[in-house]
């Protein structure tokens, strides 16, 4: 198979679909790869180092997506790549789609199959192509918080552990998953106090032991998140509904019981956001102040740590890619049907019933198109 490697033109978006190690596998594979000039520059990985790997490289984003059967990038299409788009082309990637109701209709109008990493599970039920971003993005969220949370930055001036003779500042999350979990792991390690939220009682027991009940934990409904709101310096909104748009939770009315200063991170924001006051926003302008509240909403987080998060997503996505590249789309999914929740758009229809709902269109069963296709084509051959 042919597979373009673009380079992902969304706001100080620094990754790369591929790192060079990736690609090698894939050639050695038999398949062509092209890669656009610069592609891994942001990431670290150098023209050089993808043509040792047996890439081709090419000029413009035009020409990899003509080559190309199957595009690999990191985040989903944005406006000035829909033209380029190529009927029936697999474009795998972050897309989100739930949000996007013009991506989703650019997909659609171009008949390309749209594969999510974000809506392909396990046979544990869990998101592994989700998974290393979400970790990235859950201990960013920590990180970025503590910054904001600076007098300079806009921010109560509260340091997240305190010192002797001064409490920590207290950190509330919500949403007990991976962003969740990780998030904790870092709020707890810089000597915060930590509660975390969530509508799943069992989630609660797995943090409680995970962490030794060192960090406090509360069932999420809107009483226990309109109080703990309040109290919190830190907010993370950290819920995920796989494919549909997040809940919003915390009302405009909960952000304006928070104090001055306080910050909120919504990582929820990729899909719509969990948090009323939520907009996105882009690493050149990540900040704004809504009911005295510093809100950081940047829809590409992990972007800013490129190169970690540009290994961690090959080591996620390169065993599908070579299933895909060898069978093809259809002989994939029929090999591994786990890989039909990750096809979220097929042959013009909407296929990701999350999706579909979440915007308010019509759903069509994979199986159902690709029964039709075959048929088809058993008709065609008699």
């Amino acid at each position: 198979m042919d597979i373009g490697l673009p380079i992902e033109v969304k706001d100080h978006e620094y990754r790369v679909g591929l790192v060079p190690a990736g690609v090698h596998a894939l050639v050695q594979d038999g398949n062509s790869v092209w890669v656009q000039r610069g592609a891994g520059d942001g990431s670290g990985f150098s023209n050089e180092e993808y043509a040792a790997a047996g890439a081709k490289i090419v000029e413009r984003a035009s020409e990899v997506y003509e080559r190309s059967a199957m595009i690999v990038k990191v985040k989903e299409p944005v406006p000035q790549e829909y033209s380029i788009l190529r009927k029936r082309q697999i474009i795998f990637s972050y897309l989100h789609l739930a949000p996007l109701p013009e991506l989703t209709q650019a997909l659609l109008e171009s008949h390309v199959a749209g594969v999510a990493y974000e809506t392909i599970y396990d046979a544990h039920g869990r998101l592994p192509l989700l998974t290393p971003m979400s970790e990235i993005a859950g201990r960013m969220a920590i990180l970025v918080g503590s910054y904001l949370l600076q007098k300079g930055y806009g921010g109560r001036g509260v340091l997240l552990s305190g010192v002797p003779g001064v409490q920590p500042a207290s950190v509330v999350i919500i949403g007990a998953g991976t962003v969740g979990i990780n998030a904790a792991k870092m709020a707890m390690g810089m000597g915060a106090r930590v509660l975390i939220l969530d509508i799943d009682v069992n989630r609660l027991r797995h943090v409680d032991d995970l962490f030794s009940g060192r960090i406090e934990t509360e069932l999420s409904n809107a009483y226990h998140i309109a109080e703990a709101v309040r109290e919190a310096d830190l907010l993370v909104g950290a819920v995920l509904v796989p494919g549909a748009s997040a809940p919003k939770l915390v009302t405009r009315k909960m952000v304006a019981s928070m104090r001055p200063g306080s910050v909120l991170v919504d990582v929820a924001v990729d899909q719509g956001g969990c948090i009323e006051t939520t907009r996105p926003t882009s690493h050149s302008d990540p900040v704004y102040t809504m009911e005295g509240v510093v809100h950081y909403c940047v829809t590409n987080m992990p972007g800013a740590m490129a190169r970690t998060a540009t290994i961690a997503l090959t080591n996620a996505t390169l065993p599908y890619v070579r299933g895909i590249a060898e069978l093809g789309l259809e002989g994939a999914v029929a090999a591994n049907p786990l890989l039909k929740g990750g096809v979220n758009t097929y042959g013009g229809h909407i296929v990701c019933k999350p999706v579909a709902e979440s915007l308010g269109l019509p759903y069509t069963d994979l199986d159902d198109l690709l029964g039709r296709e075959s048929a088809g084509a058993t008709g065609r051959t008699n």
